[in-house]
């Protein structure tokens, strides 16, 4: 059986504050509200399986972020950086180009009902079919 494991008590007020509205907040991210949630269970005397069944995670989950919370405060609930090469477009540049790329090209080619080729804005430059 793993051994007891609490979070530390709150280094002051505000960190109990902070946690404790981060954990009954709705809009915050997922992740920290469940993070959150965990420490803020574990201070009112809970156990890591408890939490979890409560939760819904594994008890293994639990323990980790409790040991988080313990070794590095409010900041260890968050994602640590990943591994990888960083991302070259950010989100609102990958948006502009998807709606780019639905676009209907300028210039194209339609074939009219009698047979003949005409382009669909006459002033762009045609392309071929």
């Amino acid at each position: 059986m793993p051994p007891l494991l609490h979070a530390r008590p709150p280094a002051d007020p505000d960190e109990q504050r902070t946690l404790r509205r981060l954990a009954t907040s709705r809009h915050a991210p997922a992740d920290w509200i469940l993070r959150a949630r965990i420490v803020v269970r574990s201070w009112d005397g809970e156990r890591a399986s408890q939490i979890a069944a409560g939760l819904g995670c594994h008890p293994k989950t639990v323990r980790q972020w409790l040991h988080r919370f313990n070794n590095h405060g409010v900041d260890g609930l968050g994602d640590r950086p990943r591994s990888g090469r960083p991302r070259r477009l950010d989100q609102t540049e990958r948006g502009q180009l998807v709606a780019l790329v639905r676009q209907d090209p300028t210039g194209r080619l339609v074939r009219q009902a009698d047979g003949p080729w005409l382009r669909s804005t006459p002033s762009s430059p045609a392309y071929g079919p």
